[in-house]
């Protein structure tokens, strides 16, 4: 009876067995596919089938940390903060050495108003050598400083971010931020301007400071012109009417 069973049990010739890493091996498989599939529908907004996809990517591989932090990031975009925090707290539970994910989670931390968390998760990601986007983490180092007040640490996180990756033009921008806080409109429109030659299409924040540092400098014709593309590109926003009622301070 032993030599039936075990010949009944005994893979057909030809065909591998299907050994433990083997199932492992494919369950990563289709975590990494369901995750990618899932950020892709998150990047175009198609947030619940987001989802579906990242769901679908942690019942294939509970340890597969991307998909957490993916998750994290669509719930945080939904605004359920409870579930983004629960996921990005997993993510780094079965991946602590992720950076994107301590990036992320830092992101997170200083936009709820969490400055102080969200610095040291930052900071934290900053310490592998081998992350591939110190300058985002800087970057975003910057914007929590700056929010919290410190505008001297901002200054110092955004330099750090434009010397590591000179086309972060979001980094650019926040030193237009802090030297216009300063009141070195000179320095101000320098920074702004490197962010304006790399952003195809700047935004209406970025246009309407580059509208009051230019009438702070009295370059009427330089103010003019964002003046001009505030009512061409964002005839709507509360940029372009503070620009037309003349609210420059």
């Amino acid at each position: 009876m032993l030599t039936a069973c075990a010949e009944q049990n005994a893979p057909k010739q030809g065909v591998p067995a299907r050994t433990a890493s083997t199932i492992d091996s494919v369950s990563a498989q289709r975590a990494k596919i369901h995750t990618e599939l899932g950020v892709n529908y998150y990047q175009n907004g198609q947030l619940g089938v987001a989802l579906e996809e990242l769901n679908t990517a942690v019942a294939a591989d509970r340890s597969y940390g991307p998909a957490y932090d993916a998750l994290a990031l669509v719930y945080m975009e939904l605004r359920q903060d409870e579930q983004a925090e629960a996921n990005f707290r997993q993510a780094l539970k079965v991946s602590p050495n992720s950076s994107e994910t301590k990036n992320n989670y830092g992101l997170f931390l200083c936009q709820r108003g969490r400055e102080k968390e969200g610095l040291r998760q930052l900071l934290d990601a900053l310490k592998n050598p081998l992350y591939p986007t110190p300058d985002v983490a800087f970057k975003n180092a910057g914007v929590c400083a700056r929010k919290a007040g410190d505008n001297k640490g901002a200054e110092s996180y955004f330099l750090r971010a434009v010397k590591l990756n000179p086309r972060q033009a979001q980094a650019f921008y926040g030193l237009a931020e802090v030297n216009f806080a300063r009141d070195d409109y000179q320095a101000a429109r320098q920074y702004l301007g490197r962010y304006v030659s790399l952003m195809e299409t700047p935004s209406p924040e970025a246009l309407w400071l580059g509208a009051r540092i230019e009438h702070r400098l009295g370059d009427r014709t330089a103010l003019a012109n964002y003046g001009m593309q505030l009512r061409r590109r964002y005839p709507s926003s509360p940029e372009t009417k503070a620009y037309l009622d003349g609210r420059f301070e």
